[in-house]
Order: structure tokens, then C-alpha cells, then sequence
């Protein structure tokens, strides 16, 4: 059945996006959506449409050959792989660069370095390139609330083998959506800095004899930033005033094949601290199972805002 959906789904998801580029409407830069700014998270992509760029260092030991660990952010930081018992660090970074508007295109690419936990020889390699389309379809700014639609390509045989990157493509159309809660009542107004994004997404891979994934996940973060100027000044001084306090939760789930129902997945703490033109954050990454793993590992960002730092030139949309 998911074998015959499958060219179905692709095709309507790139009609969709294709159509919804054609009758584009203006919208504003990364990350705003009324009051309420949504950070580039690591592993759960953000929906906004932005010229951004980012840079992403993960580390964590993987306990057999399953995909797990950041997105970008965004921003993708790409999906981490290995092979059974290896420690893992990734080196990622993406480029996105906004041609209307609401519509982007975006270019991801991973080194890593894979060494088995028994001490054997480590290997490094690229992984396999990313690209991303990514429209914003809803934006409300009273509700403070965003709707995109994307369609992401892990393209096969661009990267190592030696560090498990795939000979064969994986298509994955995605929803994604983000709401602040700055609309509540008074009586629970130290709820209003409270806000969610989230991704839904199948991974179809072009290879039939391979199984077909859910990648889902979404955020809950708390910003220090608008509670101070939206709700109540409560004398945070910087950097704290910068500061998005936030948990995320990325999972796959293999919908198909012999490994249907299994799920791998990291429950993520941290912080964002933002500024003008850049944001930096810090999460830590807690398997979800014994499948996922036993160890906690970690993720450090660093995340540009080109269309802060090159507003007249490479941070405008080529097309108005």
C-alpha cells in the first residue's frame, strides 16, 4: 500500500509547493511571527522560510546502524549514522537562501568521524548532501502561529561509505508548523512565553527493499525574552534576556518492512541565547530507548542570520 501511495505523495507534495510559489504573498524575515520570535532548532527543522546559515558539532556513542540525532535547523544538521557500537562526531552545516518570500531552497552537508567502541581504526568521511524546498503556506501574526509545507532529498552516493552514508536517495515531503501562546488570558499569563514547533514527515527511500519511516518530532520552549518585554519585566539582565529555554523531541519510526512499529530518538534539553545576526544554543541528547541507545551525548550550535548581516544584498529574496 505505501509502495503505491508513494509517487502519489511526491508528486502532490512538489505540485503544492510549486503552485503556492506562483502566488506568493509577502511575509517578514527568519524566525518572527507577530511578537514572538521561534529559534532554528537542531533537531526538529524550524518552519520559517529564511537566508540563514548554520553550523552544528554533535557527538554521541550509537549502539547499532540506526539513524538518529540533529536536524537543522533549521536547520538541518543532517542524521548522524553508524555502525553497531561507535562513537559518532558530526561536523554540519546548512545554507538557506529565501527566492520569494515565503519559498526557499537550502543545501546541507555533514563530515564525520566513526569510532568503534572497541578501539579499532576510526573513519571519517562526508555524509550524504541534503536539499530542502520549504514554503510557508499560513502566518498569523495575532495568534502567533505558522504553517509550511517542504520536500527534503538525501541525495544517495554523494557521501562515504565508510562513515554509512547510503548508496540510494531518500524523498521526504514534510509538514511543519509553529505556535506561539502570547494570546492567552491574563489569569495564566506566564503561560504567553510558552511556544511549540513541530515536523511531520515520511521518509521514502528509492531503493523498494528498504523500509519507509515516520521522521516526527516537535519543541517546547519557554523565552525568557518575550516574558520580560510582553509580559512582565522581571530585571533579567543579558544574557539571560536572550534566552529561549527549550526541550526537544525528534523520533522515526519505521512504518514498513520487518522493522515496522520499531523507533529510535533523542528527547533533547537545552538552551537558545540569540542576538541581531546570530544565535548560538546548547542541548544534550537523551536516547529515548535501548535502541536509541544508553549514552547521553551532545549538540552545540551556532546559527547565522543572513538576512540580518546582508539586508541590501545576499539576505534579500532574488524575486520580490
Amino acid at each position: 500500500m505505501i509502495d503505491a501511495i508513494r509517487p502519489k505523495l511526491i508528486g502532490s507534495l512538489i505540485i503544492a509547493v510549486v503552485t503556492q510559489v506562483l502566488v506568493s504573498s509577502p511575509s517578514h524575515a527568519h524566525g518572527v511571527v507577530g511578537k514572538r520570535f521561534l529559534p532554528a532548532t537542531i533537531t526538529v527543522d524550524d518552519p520559517f522560510v529564511a537566508d540563514e546559515m548554520s553550523f552544528v558539532v554533535g557527538h554521541r556513542k550509537l549502539p547499532q546502524d540506526e539513524k538518529s540525532g540533529a536536524t537543522s535547523g533549521g536547520g538541518d544538521a543532517g542524521q548522524p549514522t553508524g555502525t553497531p557500537g561507535v562513537h559518532t562526531t558530526r561536523f554540519s552545516t546548512e545554507l538557506s537562501k529565501r527566492i520569494t518570500p515565503d519559498f526557499g531552497i537550502s543545501l546541507g552537508a555533514a563530515y564525520q568521524r566513526v569510532r568503534p567502541t572497541d578501539d579499532t581504526v576510526a573513519q571519517h568521511g562526508f555524509d550524504n548532501l541534503g536539499l530542502g524546498l520549504k514554503y510557508q503556506l499560513i502566518k498569523n501574526a495575532e495568534h502567533e502561529g505558522i504553517l509550511s509545507l517542504g520536500l527534503d532529498a538525501d541525495l544517495g552516493g554523494t557521501g562515504s561509505h565508510r562513515v554509512g552514508a547510503e548508496s540510494f536517495s531518500t524523498i521526504s515531503p514534510a509538514l511543519f508548523y509553529g505556535k506561539g501562546f502570547g494570546d492567552l488570558p491574563d489569569g495564566v499569563k506566564y503561560l504567553r512565553p510558552l511556544a511549540i514547533t513541530g515536523i511531520l514527515s515520511p521518509e521514502l527511500p528509492t531503493r523498494r527493499s528498504e523500509p519507509d519511516r515516520l521522521n516526527w518530532g516537535f519543541t517546547i520552549q519557554y523565552s525568557l525574552q518575550y516574558l520580560q518585554s510582553y509580559v512582565k519585566d522581571v530585571g533579567l539582565g543579558a544574557p539571560f534576556d536572550r534566552l529561549i529555554a527549550l526541550v526537544e523531541v525528534a523520533v522515526k519510526t519505521c512504518i514498513s518492512k520487518d522493522c515496522s512499529g520499531q523507533a529510535t530518538g533523542t528527547v533533547n534539553p537545552g538552551f537558545m541565547w540569540f542576538g541581531k545576526t546570530m544565535q548560538v544554543g546548547l542541548e544534550a541528547a537523551i536516547p529515548v530507548n535501548k535502541r536509541s541507545g544508553h549514552d547521553i551525548g551532545i549538540f552545540i550550535q551556532l546559527h547565522l542570520f543572513l538576512d540580518d548581516m546582508f539586508p541590501k544584498s545576499y539576505g534579500k529574496p532574488f524575486l520580490p
